[in-house]
């Protein structure tokens, strides 16, 4: 709840092998049960309410830093920058909070290339923000929305998004890598997880016995999708690759209690899936402040 103060920068550091990760609130995006699609509306709302959350929804948006001995800093998504409202574009500040400047991001990994994500590549005056980083997309998620003809086959209203798209990412047209999966920096992997958007992505951590998975846009709505996961969003640009990629991370991280981290998930993001009837429950991790 707001008392009218400026917000403080939500910014949490995990220890995972010798790597540190930091969460990184860029704030929430207000939402709508119109935004649901799946399932009826009225089912939304009561699961909303049965979660102890607004029936019409705050979608968090978290993006992360990783450090380490050794390594530049690498960032995976960028929050959403210029392109969003009030609410949003907490992340500079985040980063700052974290002791790290932006020219010192060597590797950003994107999970895609909505605006929520990727719209913090640039400042206002449409210069990069990450002035020495590498981008690094899917080639799946550059055909679609920055390949030739992508602009002009693009549905009426889903242009902005593809013009979003290509004003973030046009100054780092020199240094980017477009790959399909595998390593993309030491000790990360690009995990492909299309549906949400056709090269939509997550990226697995690992440092000596300790892994993570950020597993990006899965879930936007926990008190509803957890529960329901044939529920989607309109964003998503193909809502059945959508549904089955979430039904079958969601099976996979449950069985192989996989420590886990979203895009969308209530900041801190951190923890585990577990069986919950016939759907599935959030557990976050336990956080214990330093001594």
């Amino acid at each position: 709840m707001s008392n009218g103060s400026k917000p403080l920068p939500g910014v949490l550091r995990w220890t995972l092998g010798d790597l540190t990760v930091t969460v990184m609130n860029d704030g929430y995006l207000p939402g709508s049960l119109d935004l649901v699609v799946g399932i009826e509306k009225d089912e939304a709302g009561a699961l909303q309410a049965a979660g102890f959350r607004a029936r019409d929804p705050r979608i968090t948006l978290n993006a992360f830093l990783v450090t380490g001995p050794g390594r530049e800093p690498l960032l995976i998504d960028t929050g959403m920058g210029g392109f969003g409202g009030p609410t949003l574009g907490r992340l500079p500040a985040a980063l700052a909070a974290a002791g790290v400047r932006a020219e010192e991001i060597g590797t950003v990994l994107l999970t895609h290339l909505h605006p929520d994500h990727a719209g913090g590549l640039i400042t206002a005056d449409g210069s990069a923000a990450f002035p020495n980083a590498e981008l690094v997309v899917h080639t799946d998620e550059a055909a679609h929305w920055l390949g030739d003809g992508a602009l002009s086959r693009a549905p009426e209203a889903a242009k902005p998004y593809f013009e979003n798209a290509a004003k973030a990412t046009a100054p780092y047209a020199d240094r980017t890598r477009i790959v399909t999966g595998g390593e993309v920096a030491p000790g990360i992997t690009q995990v492909p997880l299309p549906g949400h958007t056709p090269g939509h992505s997550g990226y697995r951590i690992v440092s000596g016995d300790r892994s993570l998975l950020m597993w990006a846009d899965i879930v936007h709505l926990p008190a509803i999708q957890f529960k329901r996961p044939e529920a989607g969003l309109v964003f998503d640009v193909d809502a059945e690759a959508a549904r089955q990629v979430r039904r079958r991370i969601l099976d996979e991280v449950a069985s192989d209690r996989t420590f886990i981290a979203g895009a969308h998930l209530e900041f801190p993001a951190l923890g585990y899936v577990a069986r919950d009837g016939a759907g599935y429950s959030f557990v976050p991790e336990l956080w214990v402040a330093a001594a």
